[in-house]
Parts: C-alpha cells; structure tokens; sequence
C-alpha cells in the first residue's frame, strides 16, 4: 500500500519521493490509482495551510501565490493534458485518428495557449473571491475531486492507447475498491458543506456524463491527455460553482 501511494505520488506531483525496493510491477501501478484522491488531499492541505500562514495577504496576491505553488506541485502535469486535448479536439476535426496523432504531437498551438490561459484566469478569479473568506475547505476539496474524476473516469471507459504508459493503470485499478472510495469521498463533500455540497456534486455528476459522452465519441475512450484535461476542468468547476455560491 505504501508502495502504491508513493507511484501515485511520483506520477502526479513533483514531489521527489523516492520508490523503495523494486521496479514497479503492473500490479503496483493499477493499485496506485485508488491513491490518487490522496495525492489531491495532500495537495489541497499544502493549499489550505498556505491560506491559513498568508491569511492577512490581499486576495488578489493570494491567488495568485496559490495558484502557482498548486502548478509548480504537479509540474503543470495536467494542464499539458488540456493543452494537447485542446488542440487535438480541434485540429483532428472530428477525426479519430486525427485527434490522436495531434494528441501525441508535443507542441502547442493557439487553442491550446488559449485554453490553458482561459482556465488560469477562471482560477484565479474564484480564488481571489473564496480568498476574501475562509476557503481552506475548498482549497483541499478541488484537487481530491479533480482526482476523484480521473478515477471514475478510468472505471468507467476504456483507456484507447494499447501499450502506453498508462495502459497497466487502467488494466489493473482495483474498480470495487475506487467505486467505493468514490463514494465515500462524496459523502464527505456533502458533510462539509452541506446543501452547497450536494449542488456542487451534481454540476460535477452533470459535466462528468458530458465529458465522458464527448470523449466516448470521438474517441472511444480515454487518454492520458483527457485525463489531465478531466481533471483541470473539475478543479476549475470547483473553485467557479463554490464561488457562485458563496457569493
């Protein structure tokens, strides 16, 4: 177990967190996905006790501050998922093997510079609002649940590239065990935030079936780059629906 967080560690923060023993085996690295709501709560507890010592600091500079430690923890790991999505989706041109090819291409064109800026700036703006208050609670939520959505993602379609990186995270997930840390992480959700929980689930539930609807498709499934672009996108919706409804 503690092996499989720390893969989970290794793949989707920075953090230099060294692997005892032994290579990974495939095995490993499926058990690692039931660890990656964790990786987001330890994320969103460096946010939160961020918050908590800058207290006195103007929002604006908070977010800002925030927003990027939160980049610099994954190494900008999912946005270079959007990224490549983004130009994908468009370039491919409704073409499967298109979006495909175009998804694997390293460079990023204006519709991907475009989407990475427009989800910042929609970051940023729900932060500096949250920031005026107390937004500790959704400062560790929004990367547990954007997490949470990979999970469900990949318990949910088919991971489309045969032999990729992460083909054996897909193939051997633990699916009972994720379904019900799912839903025990929604539980929690409503618990600390009541009625606002239960209306911030269902925009998640509500973008989630469109995503996967979107993905099923054109695709046929997933990949590691609509992982990471899942998962910007949840985290955006997070910050934007509680900051709605503070307001």
């Amino acid at each position: 177990m503690i092996r499989a967080f720390v893969l989970a560690l290794q793949l989707l923060t920075r953090l230099p967190v060294p692997l005892p023993g032994s290579p990974p085996q495939p095995q490993e690295l499926g058990l690692s996905v039931l660890f990656f709501p964790a990786v987001g709560l330890g994320i969103g507890a460096l946010l939160a006790g961020l918050h908590t010592i800058l207290w006195p600091t103007d929002p604006g500079v908070l977010a800002g501050l925030i927003l990027a430690v939160w980049v610099l923890l994954t190494g900008g790991l999912h946005l270079d998922g959007l990224a490549d999505t983004a130009d994908a989706w468009i370039g491919g041109q409704g073409d499967r093997d298109r979006t495909l090819a175009i998804m694997k291409d390293p460079r990023s064109g204006p519709v991907a510079i475009v989407v990475i800026v427009l989800i910042l700036l929609n970051k940023f703006a729900a932060l500096e609002s949250l920031l005026a208050g107390d937004a500790r609670t959704v400062l560790l939520l929004a990367p547990v649940l954007g997490r949470a959505v990979i999970v469900l993602l990949l318990i949910t379609a088919p991971y489309i590239r045969s032999g990729g990186l992460g083909t054996p995270y897909a193939q051997y997930l633990p699916r009972s065990s994720c379904g019900a840390l799912l839903l025990l992480i929604a539980a929690a959700v409503v618990a600390l935030l009541g009625w606002q929980g239960g209306v911030l689930l269902g925009v998640l539930g509500v973008g989630f079936l469109g995503m996967r609807r979107w993905l099923l498709s054109r695709l046929g499934g997933v990949t590691g780059d609509t992982l990471g672009a899942v998962c910007e996108v949840a985290e955006t919706a997070v910050l934007l629906v509680s900051a709605l409804l503070v307001d």
